[in-house]
């Protein structure tokens, strides 16, 4: 059975769209969080989950208090979120077992 061949047309337009998103800067992290949801965290504690937008965080979650949301895994809110949490009263704290700051 013979392999249909690849237009050269396409093999140009994927490598023009490849160097566009080197080229530009577009990041390619992984995201905390896929597109249509937020991140949430666990209180008392290092946990995390997915919400999808326009929904409230589960029992047990909050969302990340406003500016220290993390945005892609290992950012500095990624990291920082590793060794802290909050309390029931919103608070942040040190986290269970973590070194803190």
């Amino acid at each position: 059975m013979r392999r249909k061949a690849i237009p050269s047309v396409a093999l140009a337009a994927a490598a023009t769209a490849a160097f566009g998103l080197l080229a530009t800067g577009c990041s390619m992290e992984d995201s905390t969080c896929g597109g249509g949801e937020y991140p949430v965290m666990t209180v008392g504690d290092t946990g995390s989950a997915c919400v999808s937008d326009g929904e409230k965080p589960p029992k047990g979650y909050v969302r990340y208090p406003e500016g220290k949301v993390p945005e892609h895994v290992g950012d500095k809110w990624d990291v920082y979120w590793q060794k802290h949490t909050v309390d029931k009263n919103g608070k942040i704290i040190k986290a269970p077992g973590g070194s803190g700051e």
